[in-house]
């Protein structure tokens, strides 16, 4: 599924026009990543849980040259899922 399947399909569950589908879907989308950017984490209970993590600098090879490059430590988004979305993909 895609981001368009996602707003019409929200459109259609909640009996609502696609513009305000839209505005729903992207309100979520900005209050998750600026939350994320504060380095908290957003939680949803039964769903799952947005966070941020810290990945460490490390040493790396260009696979063109084989040459060693040195790779920034970087934060990354992660996701864990809820027990309840577990159960019901299982």
């Amino acid at each position: 599924m895609n981001k368009s399947e996602l707003i019409d399909h929200i459109a259609v569950q909640c009996d609502m026009p696609k513009a305000a589908a839209t505005r729903a879907l992207e309100s979520m989308i900005d209050a998750v990543t600026a939350a994320l950017k504060e380095n908290g984490s957003v939680s949803l209970v039964g769903f799952g849980t947005f966070s941020v993590t810290e990945r460490s600098a490390r040493v790396g090879r260009n696979p063109r040259t084989g040459d060693v490059i040195e790779i920034k430590s970087a934060k990354v988004p992660k996701f864990r899922p809820g027990k309840a979305l577990k159960d019901a993909i299982n």
